[in-house]
């Protein structure tokens, strides 16, 4: 299951992602770490139900070996047989089980893993941190040097982008204020 996913994230992205194309690769990642939150899920679900199904082999194999030992104290042999094979039979199904529970939890923690690894591509993507070329990068470099600064690293545009938020939301105070003073003083 999580080598099919797998190789399904890199084919999209392989053949959907133009090399400079940040938002087409956020958009890409996104719904491949949507389907990998599906596929860890599932993976979880069914690790909860093969835990189930061991602890109730687990509870059928006691009752075999308990009615094993009631079998054992009757004189047939026949049926002394017959519990020890179901004794036998749970026996090897809790081997099964057991190791097919440890077989899930490893690749539950890979998913996990990969899911982590998704994550911080995806949100290293919405940041813009990806999808520049090394042309693109030496670029801007190449700015900076020159005294500009990326949209992303400027806090003094942030710094006036809010100033003038903050300027624009006191003159919309300021004129709600007004207009109830001017209805407070006719309704008066």
């Amino acid at each position: 299951m999580l080598e099919g996913l797998r190789a399904r994230l890199e084919k999209l992205l392989a053949d959907h992602t133009a090399p400079g194309d940040s938002r087409a690769r956020a958009a890409q990642l996104h719904a491949a770490l949507l389907e990998t939150k599906v596929a860890v899920a599932t993976m979880r679900d069914a690790l909860v139900a093969t835990d189930r199904a061991l602890q109730a082999e687990q509870t059928q194999l006691a009752d075999a070996e308990r009615r094993g030992q009631l079998a054992a104290q009757l004189p047939d042999p026949e049926t002394q047989q017959v519990a020890e094979q179901f004794a036998v039979r749970h026996r090897e199904r809790v081997v099964v089980l057991a190791k097919k529970l440890a077989v899930q939890r490893d690749e539950l923690s890979l998913a996990e893993r990969d899911l982590e690894q998704l994550s911080a591509a995806y949100r290293e993507a919405r940041a813009g941190g990806e999808g520049r070329t090394p042309n693109q990068e030496a670029a801007w470099r190449d700015l900076e040097a020159a005294g500009a600064s990326r949209p992303e690293t400027d806090l003094q545009s942030d710094l006036l982008k809010h100033q003038l938020d903050r300027q624009r939301l006191d003159a919309a105070v300021e004129a709600q204020l007004d207009h109830l003073k001017k209805k407070l003083g006719k309704d008066t």
